[in-house]
């Protein structure tokens, strides 16, 4: 059972300084350092979070982090949105999401291994194009529970279990190189039978088959907790791949798909075609990039682009919420903003009537919307 809802968006938007963060009523405010999103933060953790931000700020041009040197392994000069790259600030490794926004940083390394590249991650994920959506799958893959006293229970493998889609999706039909949005960044409960929420933007082919996705998710089998983390994903033949990987190569030495996201702030995420690969942004770098050799050279543009939230669920009434957990019609509910495409026209908003009772959406302007809920419980 799928639920989807669509929308036109598109805009510039105004670069955030490196000590305020847009939250989820469109105001920009000083990030607290004792608090986030009116929840206490340990004060000795945050300040350590903080002590251990990387605090440099500049160029980065470091090349792909495997060592490649194709002409697909060099970025546009400027991200989606016209600004210059430059390093993130980012904060201890392991740190939580709340550590992360309250020491001002723009994530931190999940792994404290020290690895570059982000292992693949095999777990369930849901898609919706002009010829279908996808409202249910099989998975063997089990959601391990929610941790007790910091220890994390492991997926297994059973037989396969179904595992039903809910979105509140926007999108445009147009060519373009792309598109780039401003996502607020929730921490929503995930109920313990359940797989993930998240929120993403996608660039499909005109058939559908094809599609690159950037966006943050709270998924326990893929990244091992209850916070949020930056994921990537792609398709082929619309055919599932995995998370984080399966050809994706990844670029910034700063930041990698899988570590950890603040919380309770707004950040940019962009998808971008360019010299012959579908480029990723977070904030203010380039992530990495899926090779256009992935789909045979022959997916070079769009012909849907979406924003969107997605739970995936057990059962037919989830009880995950989606965004922030706040209904689409509250202050608090989650955003996506400063919609645009790239090399493409412009876009406009437009809002199909909602189907759902667990999840909805709220467009406040041609460039914005508020989406999400509590679900069925």
């Amino acid at each position: 059972m799928g639920v989807a809802w669509t929308f036109n968006a598109g805009a510039e938007e105004i670069p955030a300084s490196a000590r305020t963060a847009t939250t989820a009523d469109g105001t920009t405010a000083t990030v607290d350092d004792k608090t986030v999103d009116d929840k206490t933060v340990d004060d000795k953790a945050a300040d350590r979070a903080r002590d251990e931000t990387d605090a440099d700020e500049s160029a980065v041009d470091d090349g792909p982090a495997d060592g490649t040197a194709a002409a697909e392994s060099t970025p546009p000069a400027k991200l989606p949105w016209g600004a210059r790259p430059r390093r993130m600030k980012i904060a201890r490794a392991g740190a939580s999401s709340a550590a992360v926004a309250a020491a001002g940083a723009d994530g931190a390394r999940a792994d404290t291994s020290g690895s570059r590249v982000a292992a693949p991650e095999y777990s369930p994920k849901g898609y919706t194009s002009r010829f279908g959506t996808l409202g249910r799958t099989k998975t063997t893959v089990q959601p391990p529970a929610p941790p007790v006293s910091g220890l994390l229970n492991e997926p297994t493998t059973n037989a396969a279990t179904s595992v039903n889609f809910f979105y509140s999706s926007g999108s445009q039909y147009a060519p373009s190189d792309g598109t780039y949005a401003n996502l607020v960044i929730g921490r929503p409960f995930l109920a313990r039978e359940d797989y993930h929420t998240l929120a993403e933007i996608a660039v499909q082919s005109a058939d559908g088959k094809q599609i690159v996705e950037v966006g943050w998710n709270v998924d326990r089998s893929v990244n091992g907790d209850e916070d949020p983390h930056l994921f990537v994903y792609h398709w082929v033949d619309r055919q599932e791949t995995c998370y984080n990987g399966c050809g994706f190569v990844q670029y910034s030495t700063t930041f990698k798909p899988g570590d950890t996201l603040p919380t309770g702030v707004s950040k940019r995420f962009g998808v971008q075609y360019f010299n012959g690969a579908w480029w990723i942004a977070y904030d203010s770098e380039w992530i990495g990039y899926f090779p256009g050799g992935l789909w045979g050279g022959k997916y070079d543009k769009s012909g849907l682009i979406q924003w969107f939230g997605e739970v995936a669920a057990s059962s037919t009434k989830p009880c995950t919420d989606m965004g922030t957990g706040a209904p689409a019609g509250s202050e608090d509910a989650a955003r996506v903003g400063s919609v645009s495409l790239i090399n493409g026209p412009d876009a406009k908003m437009n809002v199909k009537a909602t189907a759902s009772e667990y999840y909805g959406v709220n467009p406040l302007s041609d460039r914005t919307m508020r989406y999400g809920g509590a679900g069925a419980c």
